[in-house]
């Protein structure tokens, strides 16, 4: 028995590196593929929004003087590198698969149609959404929550690389940093917390979409979040 019947997966470029120096660890990408597997096996359908940053942050590109609209792009196309990848590792589980791209590459992806997309989750497929909104100034979490709410996924999961959840400050470098099981969209808001960039987050409060910030790293948590289990990650409703 599941919580959750569609849900929208965000993750992150960097999450894919692994301990890699750059580009793409090939043992996480296996172990984002086996836990996608998992989750799909229970009869939920499985949206991905995936970041680019492990091969280029257009963000970073511009502040070396290359215009902001360029650099984004840039990045865009990382995310669609990306995209193939997790497809290729899905599939080597068994799971079908589909990329859809907001900028048009005919040849290796369909193009973001919202009904063809809803359409490939009815029949149990797995959509990767790539190339972020197409637009330049807008991140890959704003695309995991406008797709997730033109989707109609119930639920946002954010799937952070060795971050079990939301904290008041980051646990990495400080012992004594909070972790809240539970907050609202405008607490994270006023608070400042690094949850997502704050565009995103607006449109979740705003169309009231919950999210869910859990951690990759640790095997079960996905299922267990899908299952509905209330003390793994931070809830954001």
């Amino acid at each position: 028995m599941t919580r959750f019947r569609r849900i929208m997966l965000k993750l992150s470029g960097q999450a894919m590196q692994g301990d890699a120096e750059y580009g793409i660890d090939h043992d996480v990408l296996d172990f984002m593929a086996e836990q996608v597997a998992g989750v799909i096996r229970l009869g939920v359908q499985v949206c991905i929004v995936i970041g680019g940053g492990n091969i280029l942050r257009g963000k970073a590109f511009s502040s070396r003087g290359l215009d902001r609209a360029t650099g984004d792009y840039m990045g865009m196309l990382a995310t669609v590198i990306n995209g193939l990848a997790l497809q290729s590792a899905l599939e080597r589980h068994g799971l079908q698969t589909r990329v859809q791209s907001a900028i048009t590459m005919v040849e290796i992806a369909e193009p973001y149609i919202r009904r063809r997309a809803m359409r490939h989750l009815e029949k149990g497929r797995v959509v990767i959404f790539a190339a972020g909104t197409g637009n330049p100034y807008f991140s890959t979490d704003t695309t995991a929550a406008l797709r997730a709410l033109e989707i109609g996924a119930e639920v946002l999961l954010m799937a952070k690389n060795g971050v079990d959840g939301v904290y008041d400050a980051d646990p990495r470098t400080t012992p004594t940093a909070r972790k809240f099981q539970r907050l609202s969209h405008m607490e994270a808001l006023e608070r400042g917390l690094k949850v997502m960039d704050s565009t995103a987050l607006s449109l979740c409060m705003d169309n009231k979409l919950p999210i869910i910030v859990f951690d990759l790293r640790n095997k079960p948590d996905l299922e267990r979040v899908v299952r509905g289990e209330d003390q793994v990650g931070t809830l954001i409703l």
